[in-house]
């Protein structure tokens, strides 16, 4: 073979010497090629130079031979360092075969390559940066190579290439974007180490302007702020720190829309037990809660998706108190960015505009898998049990709040039982604020909503009942809820079960049917939702009989601060009258009843009903009689709250063809406990006015004589025992003493006249023979049940 015909210009001597496994004689033969081209470069002999580079390249750096492409890799350098500035004439095909070097198996012959392109890089300096893509994805590789010594060499080239696209300023960060894109989602620790470096350069950098590109790199930080190594991590973190005070500066040209769901994805925590994630929650969460701020209701169209992310934090412990105050944050910062112009029906406004949409489109959906609504179950590698979501009308010039998607993700909120106690008022409190804020969109979801705003008040937690009451109250007393259709509520397999019967057709009046199931005319008007609400609630009382003993007093006098304790006791006392349940509506009765007598939220409701100077007032008693006729008891303590102690004394009387029970003779001790309470403090003064009161000392005797030998009678009897003598009370002008009492009482009872207290009476003994009628069935039911065991 002719050494000096093959490889010319390069003489035997230095083919040789490039072929020798010493490295000293490879040196020289250096040494002896950078003389050779720098006469060529004096010649300004380009031809030749490049021969020189493709002989080195393809005949020794690219050879099989190893000496051979150690020898090439220093010729190559060589070449480079002779060249001085004109080197960049000829950077690829100096760069591409020393890169090649770098998938070698040889470590030492990669060490070399390494050690041949940072001496070609520091002749070159900001000529390589058209070639930055191709040594960024081969540093890349060297950043995890085995061998400490590659991996040494290798930090020295990446912190020179780092000085020059630092002094730089004509970087092309355009193309090599994609590339980092690509390479960020590396699994390897030291591949995630020199990334996060270079971005932690190209971000400190004045001239390149990264945080254009930040969303297409967003998410595989994020993915690398769950590395293993503690070092990664906070690097990571000093990263996105940075990243984040360059949004606050500048949050104007900030693509907040574009990173919304990569932070409603990393605020989802897919596996707990790992502290990374906690980390990376944290940290996204805190992403998220400057986005809300800064960015305002651009980020109202993902409402769906950040709820979803924010609403479980809020039940976290004290072990993740940061994450929980940070979603705190973004729930209050999100919630008041909906506002009353969210109400107005966007779809009314293009109704009259040509190409309108084909039927079904643009309406507002429970269940569907448009790009406009939620889509939880969609999968993707890594993130399976993350939620997506995809903002509602992204491709309409205004910002559309994403109602739908809201109202699904605050619905399956409340129908999860491992839904934390603070999720579920957030939850709760979001309705609240919907109501509030956009009432007519809401009233759409409130018939789907409605059951599980009613079993809600099952809750463990007051603090939960209290803030469902919020919503129930405002939905029952908003005018956005008037409406002409009605509906009805039935019960199936002990479900409450809503039915929503077809409304009249435009220019159609609703029939008198309809108008009854609407409401009834005598419960005060609030809107068309509230009779239906306090038909729903007594018949899940009636379902759930705890619910009632536990938490029913205290439902009902919150009922009775947010919709006013007239309306509640004015409904209620309808619709017990027609309840068929007599024990049940016995059992309410007696607890409205101590509701009424007790409570200091029913403080001027009993005012109101203590004179009866009204006919208003009147025509109450008469509604609240009816129904308390269920309980005898409850009627007689009604009465002596009305002052209608006549009519007391009347029904006590008929109490001697009542059953008299162990209940029966309880309620009379409450009541008499109760007549000793401030509540009846004007009923005991009233017992020193001995001639104008003697129907209320007889009604008191009665219930006297009623209980047997106990503390409750001993306590009624030393009560009587006090009223005093009348002849010992009368003054002693008696004459204008009993003129002015008779006036009082004519005014007093002007009012009570106009009822009709015989109709009432006979109203009483109707009631009291059904539940007689009632027991006596059941008493016969058990006995025949009895006979059967025996026989």
């Amino acid at each position: 073979m002719s050494t000096e015909k093959d490889f010319s210009p390069l003489t035997p001597n230095i083919v040789r010497a490039l072929n020798d496994k010493l490295y000293e004689k490879r040196k020289v033969a250096a040494l002896e090629i950078e003389k050779l081209v720098r006469e060529f470069v004096a010649q300004n002999n380009s031809t030749q130079i490049r021969h020189v580079i493709q002989i080195l390249a393809s005949e020794f750096a690219l050879s099989q031979h190893p000496h051979s492409r150690k020898g090439g890799l220093i010729g190559l350098a060589a070449c480079s360092i002779a060249l001085g500035k004109d080197s960049g004439l000829y950077l690829k095909e100096l760069i591409e075969p020393v890169l090649t070097c770098f998938n070698d198996s040889d470590s030492r012959l990669r060490y070399y390559a390494c050690e041949a392109l940072y001496n070609i890089v520091k002749v070159a300096r900001g000529a390589v940066l058209p070639h930055f893509n191709l040594l960024f994805d081969g540093l890349s590789k060297l950043a995890a190579d085995p061998d400490p010594n590659v991996k040494s060499g290798s930090e020295l080239l990446d912190r020179l290439l780092k000085d020059i696209v630092t002094e730089s300023n004509t970087f092309d960060l355009v193309a090599f974007v994609p590339l980092l894109r690509e390479r960020i989602y590396s699994n390897n620790q030291y591949a995630r180490q020199f990334i996060i470096s270079w971005i932690h350069v190209l971000e400190s950098v004045p001239d390149i302007h990264l945080l254009d590109y930040l969303p297409e790199i967003l998410d595989g930080l994020f993915q690398i702020l769950g590395d293993n190594s503690k070092e990664i991590r906070r690097t990571c973190e000093v990263v996105l720190g940075e990243f984040l005070k360059e949004i606050k500066k500048t949050p104007s040209s900030v693509k907040f829309a574009e990173m919304a769901n990569i932070l409603v994805i990393h605020c989802q925590v897919a596996d707990e037990t790992k502290l990374t994630n906690d980390l990376i929650q944290l940290t996204a969460m805190t992403w998220m809660r400057e986005f809300i701020q800064l960015a305002g209701r651009v980020v109202l169209p993902y409402s769906s998706g950040i709820l979803t992310a924010v609403l479980p934090c809020l039940s976290y412990d004290d072990r993740k108190k940061n994450t929980k105050e940070a979603a705190s944050a973004c729930n209050n910062s999100l919630m008041k960015l909906v506002t009353p112009e969210d109400d107005e029906d966007v779809e009314e406004e293009k109704s009259g505009s040509t190409g309108s949409p084909s039927a079904g489109e643009g309406q507002p959906k429970v269940e569907g898998d448009s790009n406009d609504m939620l889509n939880a179950s969609q999968e993707s590698v890594g993130l399976s049990n993350i939620s997506f979501f995809t903002p509602a009308g992204s491709d309409r010039p205004q910002v559309t709040l994403d109602l739908d998607g809201i109202v699904q993700v605050l619905d399956r909120h409340l129908h999860d039982s491992s839904t934390g106690m603070m999720t579920r008022i957030a939850v709760l409190k979001w309705l609240y604020h919907l109501y509030i804020k956009t009432p007519r969109k809401m009233f759409r979801h409130t018939d789907s909503l409605f059951p599980i705003l009613l079993k809600t008040l099952s809750d463990e937690s007051d603090e939960v009942i209290l803030k469902d009451l919020e919503v129930l109250a405002e939905i029952a007393s908003s005018p956005a809820g008037q409406t002409d259709q009605a509906f009805s509520c039935d019960i199936t397999d002990n479900k409450l079960v809503l039915k929503v019967p077809e409304g009249p057709k435009p220019g159609q009046q609703p029939n008198a049917g309809s108008k009854a199931l609407d409401s009834s005319p005598s419960t005060p008007s609030m809107n068309s939702y509230f009779y239906k609400f306090m038909i729903n609630l007594l018949k899940r009382f009636s379902l759930e009989r705890k619910l009632l003993e536990n938490r029913g007093a205290f439902i009902i006098r919150q009922l009775c601060l947010l919709l006013h304790a007239e309306n509640i006791f004015h409904s209620m006392a309808d619709i017990l009258l027609k309840e068929e349940d007599l024990k049940f509506a016995s059992t309410m009765v007696q607890t409205l009843n101590t509701i009424l007598l007790t409570s200091a939220e029913l403080f001027q409701l009993r005012n109101q009903l203590k004179d009866l100077h009204t006919q208003e007032s009147c025509a109450l008693f008469c509604c609240l009689y009816r129904s308390w006729c269920h309980n005898p008891v409850a009627t007689v303590s009604l009465c002596f709250l009305t002052q209608n102690y006549k009519h007391a004394y009347d029904l006590i009387q008929k109490f001697g063809n009542l059953e008299v029970t162990v209940d029966f003779l309880m309620e009379v001790d409450k009541l008499v406990q109760l007549i000793e309470s401030p509540i009846f403090t004007y009923l005991r003064l009233q017992l020193l006015d001995v001639e104008n009161n003697p129907y209320l000392i007889k009604a008191l005797y009665g219930l006297l004589m009623l209980l047997p030998q106990s503390q409750a009678f001993q306590l009624l009897s030393h009560r009587l025992r006090c009223v005093p003598n009348p002849e010992l009370m009368r003054t002693v002008d008696e004459s204008k003493y009993m003129d002015s009492k008779k006036q009082a009482a004519c005014n007093k009872y002007s009012t009570h006249t106009q009822m009709d207290y015989s109709e009432l009476l006979q109203h009483f003994d109707r009631v009291q023979s059904k539940h007689l009628e009632v027991r006596h069935q059941r008493s016969s039911r058990a006995s025949d049940h009895h006979d059967r065991r025996l026989m």
